[in-house]
């Protein structure tokens, strides 16, 4: 499928973004990625909050496209997109993130101590590197939007 099959399913809306909106979100995902990074909060925070870095980049990359998701899903929708938007290859990192949306919730809303500190580590450093992937997409693929 294509972002356009998907808005035509209605998964998606027509989104304008602009250079300043997604250097706002590069914003928070450096915030992110910094206080992710400190040993001051739980593991669960720590993952909650890498994860929140990892969702922004890949709504950074929608919004680029011209989307953004429709209401229910959103989440989910923004992660799925990844495959679609930087190419096959990136498939097992849509679904290595839709585990760690799982994760989330669960330690967020569930119960606590459900992430480890490696797996906290792994997730910034997956996020980090997604960052810089992104990044380096954007410049080329929508120029005009990089601050």
């Amino acid at each position: 499928m294509s972002l356009s099959q998907w808005a035509a399913n209605g998964w998606l809306k027509p989104h304008r973004t602009s250079r300043q909106e997604i250097e706002n979100l590069l914003g928070i995902v450096r915030r992110d990625l910094d206080d992710a990074a400190t040993d001051s909060i739980s593991d669960d925070w720590r993952f909650g909050i890498a994860y929140n870095a990892a969702l922004k980049l890949c709504t950074i990359l929608l919004y680029a496209e011209g989307y953004r998701p429709a209401q229910g899903l959103a989440h989910y929708r923004s992660l799925q997109a990844l495959p679609l938007i930087l190419g096959e290859s990136r498939k097992a990192d849509a679904d290595y993130l839709d585990a760690c949306r799982a994760k989330r919730n669960a330690v967020e809303y569930d119960c606590a101590g459900g992430a480890t500190s490696a797996e906290a580590d792994e997730l910034i450093a997956f996020a980090r590197e997604l960052q810089s992937v992104a990044l380096a997409w954007l410049k080329s693929a929508h120029p005009e939007l990089v601050p």
